[in-house]
């Protein structure tokens, strides 16, 4: 017998499962997609711009099937959302094989910097994921959900950095505490929160201070491209900096502000097992009244 808990930052109840189960039967031949998108409206799972949230239904009912608890169809090879086109394998090593010559000069010599925000399916993104996948230490990894993709060059046109923002993660303690929110008002306000998950200058490029001055562009821009995109102003900034790995300077110089460390725990550690590395926790206010906001 099913026993209430949260799934997926959601309380869910045996009567929730059971209506899932109901529309699995009653609409044998729906896709996946077609499903989660059935279960958010059920739900009334909505972003905050009245968005269904169909991918966050679609990670409930993956792991709804994992446990047990219901049978969902068969995958559909044919349908559902377009994929950004990644480069081929031949493509990926003619790319890999290029060796650019290094980029060693003051930060002025290269200003001013462009900033570019990716659209899918062109040069650029296809630029931007072999740029991650062969120099960032999680490679690029895909993206599911909301994002936001910044390739930067300078004033000669030459890639230099990439910057990616997606959605927050659900649940941080040291962040939580530094912004006072209660559980009821993180579900409804975490849309407002944005995470810097991958930032990577090209190895090729050694040029003082230009990790902060690149920071500090994409920061100035940031809440109109995403207002834009998802007609949602975000409050606060967070990343996530691997103390092993990376001092974190150029985001304190950037005026971050290090709010904590993690506890070593994976955003799937559901038993409290596997180990991860710490990671120091940086957040960048994104208006003056954010904790007001994120609060309400």
């Amino acid at each position: 017998m099913f026993v209430s808990r949260v799934i997926q930052g959601r309380l869910l109840s045996s009567d929730d499962v059971e209506l899932i189960r109901r529309l699995i039967a009653t609409h044998p031949h729906w896709s996946r997609n077609r499903l989660s998108i059935a279960v958010s409206e059920q739900f009334a799972w909505r972003t905050a711009n009245g968005q269904l949230k169909d991918m966050s239904a679609r990670l409930l009912l993956a792991k709804l099937a994992e446990r047990g608890l219901i049978q969902l169809p068969p995958r559909q090879r044919r349908g559902g959302r377009r994929r950004l086109r990644v480069l081929s394998e031949p493509e990926l090593f003619g790319f890999a094989s290029q060796s650019p010559q290094p980029i060693q000069s003051p930060l002025e010599a290269l200003r001013p910097l462009e900033v570019l925000l990716i659209e899918a399916r062109t040069k650029e993104a296809n630029d931007f994921i072999c740029h991650l996948h062969h120099h960032h230490y999680l490679g690029f990894g895909g993206t599911s959900g909301q994002n936001l993709r910044y390739l930067i060059r300078d004033c000669s046109g030459r890639d230099l950095a990439c910057v990616l923002f997606a959605g927050a993660a659900w649940k941080v303690k040291a962040r939580d505490e530094f912004i006072g929110w209660s559980p009821e008002q993180r579900t409804r306000q975490l849309g407002l929160l944005v995470n810097n998950s991958r930032f990577l200058i090209l190895p090729h490029v050694r040029v003082p201070h230009l990790a902060s001055h690149i920071l500090g562009l994409v920061l100035r821009r940031l809440r109109c491209d995403w207002q834009r995109k998802y007609n949602l102003l975000p409050c606060l900034a967070e990343t996530f900096v691997e103390r092993q790995r990376f001092s974190g300077v150029c985001y304190r110089a950037a005026n971050w502000l290090l709010v904590g460390q993690s506890c070593g725990r994976s955003r799937h550690d559901r038993y409290h097992r596997r180990q991860v590395p710490i990671k120091d926790i940086y957040l960048y206010p994104l208006c003056a009244d954010f904790k007001e906001r994120l609060c309400a």
